[in-house]
């Protein structure tokens, strides 16, 4: 899979609490090299505090390498230090340090993305608690046909089990 503007959610991961994208992800996007892109940041430092752009440490980039699956076997392929995380606002702020034309209109993408995972995870979580007030309303109201309503729940519950092949990381919005 290629990185494009048609699956950048491919390419947000949830790392320490919030949605974020790697800083070689969003070179590639840019059409910039990562370390331009790091030089740019580091030059700006004041509009990229903690909660914007963080490096990560070496375990959770250990864990996401290793779920990328490409490390090449030749030397000089491998990044010396782990790379930046840029949360939403710190792509926002991105658009601030790179001016071009293209990257303000990558940008816009990059933060629609970030809108509809949003909207995704606010509808899941208002399902999910939707089906909890109706499971106890069953379990509460279901004096004589208990069995049934167990039967009609355990479905629902299955339904909303994700599948066991789902990536584990990142988001598809398809």
């Amino acid at each position: 899979m290629t990185l494009s503007i048609e699956n950048i959610g491919d390419y947000i991961y949830f790392v320490r609490g919030y949605k974020a994208m790697l800083d070689q992800d969003l070179a590639v996007l840019y059409g910039v090299e990562t370390k331009a892109l790091n030089r740019a940041v580091k030059r700006n430092i004041d509009r990229s505090p903690g909660y914007f752009a963080f490096h990560l440490t070496n375990d959770e980039w250990n864990s996401l390498r290793c779920q990328f699956g490409t490390l090449k076997n030749r030397r000089g392929k491998h990044r010396k230090y782990p790379p930046y995380a840029f949360t939403e606002h710190g792509v926002a702020m991105l658009s601030s340090v790179l001016k071009s034309k293209e990257a303000i209109k990558i940008n816009i993408e990059i933060i629609k993305t970030f809108i509809n995972l949003r909207h995704a995870l606010s509808i899941h979580k208002e399902l999910s608690r939707e089906m909890k007030d109706l499971k106890a309303f069953v379990l509460k109201n279901s004096h004589k046909n208990d069995q049934e309503f167990r039967k009609v729940w355990n479905s629902i519950k299955k339904l909303m089990t994700p599948p066991e092949n789902q990536r584990k990381i990142g988001f598809d919005l398809n």
